[in-house]
């Protein structure tokens, strides 16, 4: 971590940055850009960010080329040049980064698991469902979903996606009767639990420098990570080895 922003309630904590880049840590319930809520976005904080640090008067340019959902929090990378902006998006388009979540199941996931469906979302209400491959608008969506433990009817997992559909980790693993804690949308969360789905790692090749950066980040200490503390731990031992 090389700095903090604070807007609000929220604490921002950013992983990385040079002329081309700025990697965050996008923390749960924080749109990722503006929205009709009209609530504050990690987008327009960190333009704010910039601006300040570098004294730049005027609008700011800062390029999202990807996205988490509002009540998912973890590691985003972000364009400070539209060069850079252009070159990530074709590579989110084309899926060639590696992109790892932490999630916890409800259910037992008995070992490496392939999740392949075709999935619709409703323009009017946002749902996202799975559908017959056939169904007009349908498009494929593939992650493969590892677990790490299991403890009291729950299973930590790591889920490594190869498309980027909306809700995708969400409505797959519902579907395949594994929905996420605390999701209220798909899997039955109750008010005041905050679904248990963290974007842990991201590693890209840099837009002009064309090497390999990694970024990670924990998740979040309460429940119900808190149960799989030590597990987690090791994961990013591992992972930072």
């Amino acid at each position: 971590m090389i700095d903090t922003v604070r807007s609000g309630k929220f604490r921002v904590d950013v992983l990385y940055e040079d002329n081309h880049l700025l990697v965050a840590v996008k923390p749960p319930n924080l749109p990722a850009q503006a929205d009709r809520s009209g609530d504050d976005d990690l987008l327009s904080i960190l333009k704010r960010y910039i601006g300040n640090k570098y004294q730049k008067p005027g609008n700011v340019y800062l390029g999202l080329v990807h996205r988490l959902d509002r009540p998912v929090g973890g590691v985003m990378v972000f364009a400070r040049t539209s060069k850079a902006a252009a070159r990530l998006s074709e590579a989110f388009a084309a899926h060639a980064q590696d992109r790892r979540y932490l999630a916890v199941l409800k259910g037992g996931l008995a070992g490496d698991t392939a999740l392949e469906d075709h999935l619709l979302k409703d323009p009017a209400t946002g749902m996202v469902r799975v559908v017959p491959p056939d169904t007009p608008g349908a498009k494929r969506a593939k992650l493969v979903s590892r677990p790490l433990a299991r403890r009291d009817g729950l299973t930590l997992a790591e889920v490594r996606l190869f498309t980027g559909r909306s809700h995708q980790i969400r409505v797959q693993h519902a579907h395949a009767g594994l929905p996420l804690w605390g999701d209220a949308r798909y899997g039955g969360g109750r008010p005041g639990q905050q679904i248990a789905l963290w974007a842990a790692e991201l590693t890209l090749e840099h837009p002009t420098r064309h090497e390999a950066l990694r970024f990670a980040c924990p998740p979040p200490k309460g429940e119900p990570w808190s149960g799989f503390a030590g597990e987690i731990e090791t994961y990013f031992k591992e992972t930072d080895a």
